[in-house]
């Protein structure tokens, strides 16, 4: 299967997915997360705002606040480029994507970032992640030096070969069917 081929089938997948076991498993993951060295030793986290059928962020992103954390979401630019910039709530809008934004234009330097959790359609077993096509993470996460992370669902896993320009999560949390 081609890489769109994957995308478009991943995507219906998510958009099919039963609501009640995808906040059971959304919870699951959340607990994994919070569990991580990764999490636990990050100051500043970057995350995203989901579309509703993505892995649940709004979770996440309350517990790291709770703890402490600076809390960063992205901001794209022409050109698939992208910046992370501070969560505030009340300065969003909602782009030609469908997904909440921030109005700031402040980045965060990537060196102050230690936590970038990803997020993707399609994981292989080493990390490579298959996006929405726009390629915003990979040119972002090509000389990011922090720690990044993923929450996906069993059918996110998918065998693919990854492109030369990919990059690779570190860590991908997936949910384990056998609790």
């Amino acid at each position: 299967m081609s890489k769109n081929e994957i995308r478009q089938t991943v995507l219906k997948q998510l958009k099919e997915q039963n609501r009640e076991c995808k906040a059971e498993i959304d919870k699951a993951l959340l607990d994994q997360l919070l569990a991580s060295s990764e999490y636990q030793e990050a100051k500043t986290l970057a995350t995203y705002l989901a579309f509703d059928f993505e892995y649940n962020t709004k979770a996440l992103i309350t517990q790291a606040q709770k703890d402490g954390k600076a809390v960063l979401v992205p901001k794209t630019h022409p050109k698939s480029q992208m910046i992370f910039t501070e969560y505030t709530p009340k300065q969003l809008k909602m782009t030609k994507f469908g997904l909440l934004e921030p109005i700031n234009e402040r980045p965060v330097a990537k060196t102050s970032i230690d936590l970038i959790h990803v997020p993707g359609l399609a994981f292989n077993s080493k990390g490579y992640r298959i996006g929405f096509g726009a390629g915003f993470y990979d040119r972002y996460l090509k000389d990011f030096q922090g720690s990044t992370v993923s929450t996906i669902y069993p059918y996110q896993e998918v065998d693919f070969q990854a492109d030369p320009h990919d990059v690779p999560v570190r860590k991908v949390f997936t949910y384990d069917q056998r609790f």
